[in-house]
């Protein structure tokens, strides 16, 4: 048997804690080393999860010889400085949604990516659960008919705990619906109607960090499909996502971006006939798959994740849409 995958962890906030707690559960992966820049939070963090190396510069993980994986826990903004300089020394990545803040950003961590010829996923870690796989399997089957509208929504108030240079929640929490319409109209119809649209937005603005809390975002796609999203980290704990074809609408009754272990339940209503409901039992819940599919990509020496997670084009396809989206509220 392989001996354990050595995990770095850059950052010691809540979804660091997460995303540790799913590496220690997996006989894969072991938790090595973590970077912190408060001495305090990095030894309370540490201790926690018994993690043997401690680092206060993010440099000094990064030159750990030992460290065979990176997870990028980071804040949005500084996401692109450390995922360039763990490429740069071959180290294989995890980084956190949303990539970054910035289209020119996403591309330059791409291109560090390929050069360097080292593995990386994007940490949108509902997509590596199976039910994201079932939800493939319902576009591509024709049961829906023709898909002709795909409508989100995710509010959760959780405003205070994020660093407001991550600019806010459109890429805090509206990643998720855009990221779910990504896949849905990429798997229906191709990349090149994906890329090919035209956007409306709005949105609130946080009175005090300036940064956007409420936004709104109406797409159009080439082909006339349409898309509504809304997002707010400023009220609420509220999900939804439908897929509307022209033969049944698809509804997710839990939540599709934190499938859990056990039941997770989608709804197929033709709009003539009876509904039914399409279960999906996880063994782990998203963040446990999510390490997983990393020890699984690594043990084959792959570069880039595959559908339904995000290559790194995907990722950079995914800014393309929501820096967009940001800047049309700007």
């Amino acid at each position: 048997m392989a001996a354990p995958l050595r995990w770095g962890i850059l950052g010691t906030s809540f979804i660091s804690h997460t995303v540790v707690n799913a590496i220690i559960q997996s006989a894969g992966s072991t938790a090595y080393a973590v970077f912190g820049r408060n001495t305090d939070r990095l030894t309370a963090f540490a201790d926690k999860f018994s993690i043997q190396k401690r680092y206060t510069t993010i440099n000094e993980l990064l030159d750990d010889p030992s460290v065979d994986v990176v997870y990028v826990g980071l804040p949005n903004h500084m996401h692109h400085d450390a995922v360039v300089a763990a490429a740069a020394r071959g180290k294989p990545l995890l980084s956190e949604k949303s990539l970054c803040t910035t289209l020119e950003d996403a591309r330059t961590m791409r291109d560090a990516c390929r050069n360097a010829k080292v593995f990386f996923i994007e940490g949108l870690m509902y997509l590596c659960h199976p039910f994201m796989e079932k939800v493939g399997e319902i576009v591509k089957s024709g049961e829906l008919g023709t898909i002709r509208s795909v409508n989100g929504h995710y509010a959760a108030n959780i405003w205070k705990k994020a660093n407001p240079l991550g600019l806010g929640t459109i890429y805090n929490l509206g990643c998720y619906p855009v990221s779910l319409m990504h896949f849905v109209v990429e798997t229906a119809f191709g990349r090149d109607v994906f890329v090919n649209r035209t956007i409306q937005a709005s949105g609130n603005r946080n009175k005090d960090t300036d940064v956007i809390q409420d936004a709104s975002l109406v797409v159009k796609f080439e082909n006339g499909v349409l898309g509504n999203v809304f997002s707010t980290d400023s009220y609420g704990n509220d999900f939804g996502f439908t897929v509307m074809g022209d033969k049944a609408v698809m509804r997710f009754k839990t939540n599709p971006w934190l499938p859990k272990a056990g039941e997770n339940v989608i709804e197929i209503k033709p709009y003539s006939g009876e509904a039914r409901q399409v279960v999906v039992e996880g063994e782990f819940d998203a963040f446990g798959y999510q390490v997983r599919k990393v020890e699984e990509y690594l043990k084959k020496g792959s570069l880039e994740a595959v559908r339904p997670s995000l290559n790194l084009d995907q990722s950079v396809d995914l800014m393309a849409l929501l820096t967009e989206w940001e800047h049309s509220i700007s």
